[in-house]
């Protein structure tokens, strides 16, 4: 008993200690967080973690401590890095985390950057230091920098501004090419030799753009020369072809063009033309490279209205950008339309282009955009159009994705083609596929492709086929899609069995009007459908004849000779008996079943 007493104070006392030890301030639990990180203690350090973060740290306080200890920092990036234990890793990246945020908030401190910027004029000395610390708070220095090189009551501190202004490097660039619409002569000419001197290639279109659109002589030339530190041979390409190359690398993501990487957003620049000044958009890194490039997109269009590639790239990129799922910027403004609304405006040409570049890309989405865009607008030759030797919608039909091959060929079938189309089994292919997805055997996957978009799909299929069929479309022949037809007269869902036997009512086949037989002698299907489907062999008995064999006919019969039979039935089984223009023994029969003497 004393033993177990004896050991119940012991515990008491290890975990006051343990208690007081992580009750200690921030500094000490940071130290003792790392010191039992090093001697492999992970249980110890667990525990240190958790005060530090339940301490609620300060993230510029916390970054201090880092930078004062840079082995432990290291320490800290190894356990996230190595992951030896699952809850240490955790709050290990909590801290890194507090940290980081702490690192955004210094280097983006307008009073810091305020401060930073008149130490440039304090000597050589403090200039060092200003330049480095102005470097690090990159894009965040370039709108103060700006403001005070505009300000006249700070003349004597523009040259060593604007000195400085390059060395910022290319965190500059965005926040300076978005400035280049000021009206400020001077200041714009100490941006355009900024952006030389970086010599980074985002900045040529703007450049080019100075060069054919500035009134000022002087622009010009500074524009020019600043080109040609960078890359001589852009001179030679107009302003709207560099926007549009500056466009696709956004698209394409380019690992130059990323944002900072310590923040969980982005920042796309503008200027203020009533406050001259720049003013920033916090907008989400999911979708900044295609907001970026949308515009660059629209920039091109700025430089060259009739620079039609634009217009593909601008629509692809919204598609893009609306597949991350997260609402438009602000800066959008309300009411602003979506993607396909402008897709569905901009005409074939363009979304042929964006299609085409989705099929290459292998996105899934854009394609979805375009195709549904394209079936809504427009008709055969539209749909067919070729980029160069390819078609766009016909490279579709064989998409990996079945969403964008069942669009492809509901769009191509629903244009009814007069013409000659060689991938017009793929269209059936596609159109059958299609129709089959049912609700029993999809499930969701990485496409999202669930029962609701089965079914949906099925619908479409089956009504384009219908309409194929009663139009006598030339051109696309569904007998290939006859066994899967057949298969959704037997469907679970009433509307897909009703389409099929519609469709099959006009296929000049055996098999097709026995399988529409079936399914209005069907009792286990409900009342509508087998009337409409009585409705649809009275259509395939009036324009293939009889094909029934004897036993269906009989059956027929039975159920137009029986009292007991619903009226409704009984009548549409009539209709579709007498449209099959038998021998008259049968009717001779029922005429007689009926006679009182």
């Amino acid at each position: 008993m004393l033993k177990v007493k004896t050991i119940v104070v012991i515990l008491a006392l290890v975990l006051s200690a343990v208690s007081v030890g992580f009750a200690g301030s921030v500094a000490d639990d940071w130290n003792d967080y790392l010191h039992y990180i090093r001697i492999a203690r992970l249980d110890l350090a667990k525990g240190y973690a958790q005060a530090v973060l339940s301490a609620n740290p300060e993230p510029v306080e916390l970054l201090k401590l880092s930078e004062e200890n840079p082995r432990g920092y290291d320490l800290l990036l190894k356990v996230i890095e190595e992951r030896p234990d699952a809850e240490l890793t955790a709050l290990s990246e909590q801290l890194l985390d507090i940290i980081e945020k702490g690192r955004f908030i210094r280097r983006t401190d307008p009073k810091v950057i305020t401060t930073e910027i008149k130490r440039l004029s304090k000597g050589t000395r403090p200039q060092l230091t200003a330049v480095k610390r102005l470097r690090n708070a990159g894009e965040y220095a370039i709108m103060y920098m700006l403001d005070a090189m505009a300000d006249d009551s700070r003349k004597h501190e523009l040259p060593n501004i604007t000195l400085a202004l390059p060395k910022i490097g290319t965190d500059a660039i965005r926040p300076l090419t978005a400035a280049m619409q000021m009206e400020n002569v001077a200041v714009k000419a100490e941006i355009i030799k900024a952006l030389g001197k970086i010599g980074h290639s985002q900045s040529l279109a703007y450049l080019k753009y100075v060069i054919e659109n500035d009134d000022s002589a002087d622009l010009r030339q500074l524009a020019e020369k600043s080109i040609r530190q960078i890359d001589p041979a852009a001179i030679n390409l107009s302003a709207a072809q560099l926007f549009f190359r500056l466009a696709e690398s956004y698209y394409y993501h380019a690992e130059s063009l990323a944002p900072a990487e310590d923040a969980a957003f982005a920042n796309i620049w503008f200027w203020d033309s009533s406050g001259s000044r720049l003013i920033r958009e916090k907008v989400d890194r999911s979708y900044f490279y295609e907001l970026m490039a949308m515009r660059s997109c629209e920039w091109a269009l700025k430089a060259d209205a009739g620079f039609g590639r634009a217009i593909g790239l601008w629509l692809a990129s919204y598609f893009k950008a609306e597949r991350t799922g997260v609402s438009m910027p602000n800066y959008f403004g309300a009411g602003h339309a979506d993607a396909l609304v402008y897709a569905t405006t901009a005409g074939p040409e363009y979304l042929h282009q964006a299609l085409a570049r989705a099929v290459e890309d292998r996105n899934a989405y854009v394609a979805l955009g375009a195709i549904e865009a394209l079936a809504t607008t427009a008709g055969e030759k539209s749909l067919l159009y070729r980029l160069g030797v390819e078609q766009p919608l016909v490279q579709a039909l064989s998409f990996d994705d079945r969403a964008v091959r069942y669009s492809a060929a509901i769009a191509i079938a629903s244009a009814g083609p007069k013409e000659k189309l060689p991938e017009r089994s793929l269209v059936v292919k596609n159109l059958a596929e299609a129709l089959g997805q049912s609700s029993k055997d999809v499930a969701e996957g990485p496409d999202k492709w669930n029962t609701e978009i089965a079914d949906s799909y099925a619908l479409r299929a089956a009504k384009v086929m219908l309409k194929l069929v009663e139009t006598q479309n030339p051109v696309i022949d569904l007998s290939d899609a006859q066994n899967t037809l057949i298969s959704a007269t037997m469907d679970n869902r009433p509307q897909i069995q009703i389409l099929a036997s519609q469709i099959l009512a006009r296929l000049n086949n055996v098999n097709a009007q026995r399988a529409i037989a079936d399914m209005a002698l069907d009792e286990t299907n409900a009342m509508g459908v087998r009337i409409s489907a009585f409705n649809s062999l009275a259509v395939s008995a009036k324009i293939n004849a009889s094909l029934l064999d004897e036993g269906k006919i009989d059956a027929v019969y039975s159920l137009v000779s029986s009292q007991q039979a619903d009226p409704q039935l009984r009548s549409a089984a009539a209709s579709a008996y007498g449209a099959l223009n038998l021998p008259s023994r049968k009717v001779k029969n029922l005429i007689l079943d009926q006679a009182k003497s």
